[in-house]
């Protein structure tokens, strides 16, 4: 049953609304890689303040290095608060309305990046304790604007540019992570100008007996202020966001108030209340009242029937793809160190930046450019495309880094590993890190589109945990061999994500988002979708 005023929103043109739309939702991608992403600088700062023993005996690599249990913890903590608040936030989303939960996701943002940078006490012990409460209230934040954002974008958009406008959102995650840098260099900078240069020594120029490095008290408040910091932009939208109306699916399909629908979307886009004067009337009538009323629940035996395919595609997508992005992030450290100083001849502060300014690096060159490119093809090329590909030149890059490098990873890995990790960075977000954020917002019905989407982004965290804990456990094997390991497993990772999206994924471009309630021959069935029979069912989708 088609309704005027989500037809008026199918077809509307571009609007500046549209655009304020990507920059409200977007914030919320925006301070999620931010928090994510800075946390490198910041254990890097912690093992010089809380771990300066020198041990002379060890390699000079290994010299402050955090624990590796302690490092794992302080990733998964985020990570598990972002399963639980996808899993939490997404029924919400559809329970109550997407603008009521949005607003107390980012309220348990700013207070979770507030919160990172204090703690009871100077002892280690405690310090950690507190980071690691405060990170996962904050991935709890984090995982419930995942499905919000992307549901509330899906909805606001129209048919022809809807892609473009959720890839637009996601994109934030680049300018988050470059911000996450800039925002560390800037503040390692000042610490370091302002610091008393006799405290500010290199472990290279202690005499032989010492066995402490000491850095000055207050780099202790710098990485806490780096933290706080991220608390920022998410406060800024807080306003805003309050302020955006409750979508009109939502309003019109879940609440079955067309009027209200209609009211909300003409105070923010160019849809008058004459064009849906016959939804009104027809949704007093009992044949309208009675097909909205026949509607089945979620996980139900029909549930599964037209939508189960689809929720198993899209949640193994994201879970495989997560396993390989969150590995990339950790396999950083391990391309660029070759052309990175040793921590034992910087102090403290150079230590950290240097860090900073590779990562500023890969989010200038290849990150940004990937989502760019993303939002200019997606509506062109298609999502299944797009991830398909991605997927497919990863794991090409991947395997070709795993074999080119034979004198190990100790050593610079030379300058064609780093151009092949820039591509694989590169077709990770022209491809399946964008594509599988975008998918479960258009396939699914209104009142399970939050659901679905969180479930899909819940798959998903679990995989960046597996990724990330596991990659930095076998990185730090003897004569880094576990690296190159990694990284073929990385590379099949891919190869399986490929035929997943082949075989299972459903193209969703060009389509309404209430056409994937319907059911046809090819939709919605228990068996493997071949693309000449999408492609079918894409040009008639009534059949």
């Amino acid at each position: 049953m088609a309704l005027k005023v989500l037809s008026a929103l199918d077809v509307a043109k571009t609007q500046y609304y549209h655009f304020k739309a990507i920059i409200i939702a977007g914030m919320g991608l925006f301070t999620d890689s931010y928090d994510l992403f800075c946390i490198p600088f910041v254990m890097r700062m912690i093992g010089r303040i809380y771990y300066p023993k020198i041990h002379r005996a060890v390699d000079q690599t290994k010299w402050f290095e955090v624990p590796t249990i302690i490092t794992s913890t302080m990733i998964g903590v985020a990570l598990m608060g972002a399963v639980i608040g996808q899993l939490v936030f997404c029924q919400l989303g559809d329970r109550v309305g997407r603008r009521r939960a949005y607003g107390v996701s980012l309220v348990m943002m700013v207070v979770g990046s507030i919160g990172c940078g204090l703690s009871l006490s100077k002892l280690p012990s405690m310090v950690f304790v507190s980071l690691g409460f405060f990170r996962f209230l904050l991935g709890i934040g984090i995982g419930g604007d995942y499905p919000l954002s992307a549901t509330i974008m899906a909805e606001f958009a129209n048919k022809r540019t809807r892609g473009a406008f959720i890839a637009g959102v996601f994109s934030m995650q680049g300018f988050g992570i470059l911000l996450s840098s800039l925002v560390s260099m800037i503040v390692f900078s000042i610490f370091e100008a302002s610091a008393d240069e006799h405290k500010l020594t290199r472990p290279s120029e202690l005499a032989p007996s010492a066995n402490i490095s000491q850095v000055p008290p207050e780099a202790d408040l710098a990485w806490r202020l780096i933290l706080m910091i991220g608390a920022i932009p998410a406060s800024m939208t807080y306003y805003l966001r309050m302020k955006m109306p409750e979508t009109a699916r939502y309003t019109a399909l879940v609440e079955k108030n067309t009027l209200q629908a209609a009211k909300d979307i003409g105070k923010v886009m160019n849809v008058p209340l004459s064009t849906i004067q016959e939804d009104v009337e027809m949704m007093n009538t009992t044949n309208a009242r009675t097909s909205f009323s026949n509607t089945y629940p979620l996980f139900s035996r029909e549930f599964f029937r037209r939508h189960g395919l689809d929720l198993i595609a899209a949640s193994l997508s994201w879970f495989l793809i997560d396993i390989v992005f969150y590995s990339l992030n950790m396999f950083q450290y391990h391309v660029f160190g070759g052309h990175m100083t040793p921590k034992s001849h910087m102090n403290i502060y150079k230590d950290a930046l240097q860090i900073a300014k590779f990562q500023a690096l890969v989010a200038i060159c290849v990150t940004i450019p990937g989502y760019f490119v993303t939002v200019y093809m997606i509506d062109y090329v298609g999502r299944v495309k797009i991830q398909a590909a991605g997927l497919f030149f990863m794991a090409v890059c991947l395997f070709t880094i795993a074999k080119v490098n034979t004198r190990g990873w100790g050593s610079d890995p030379g300058v064609g590993s780093i151009i092949l990790y820039g591509l694989t960075f590169f077709f990770s977000n022209f491809g399946p890190n964008t594509t599988t954020f975008i998918v479960p917002s258009e396939l699914f019905p209104a009142r399970f589109r939050a659901t679905c989407h969180g479930i899909s982004g819940a798959v998903g965290k679990v995989g960046a945990i597996i990724g990330s804990i596991g990659f930095l456990w076998a990185s730090r094997e003897s004569h880094g061999h576990g690296v190159s390991h990694s990284l073929m497993v990385m590379g099949c990772v891919c190869v399986l994500g490929f035929f997943v999206t082949y075989f299972f994924t459903r193209e969703t471009m060009g389509r309404l988002l209430e056409e994937n309630e319907n059911v046809d021959e090819f939709t919605g069935v228990w068996f493997v979708r071949f693309w000449p029979w999408a492609k079918r069912n894409e040009i008639n989708p009534g059949e």
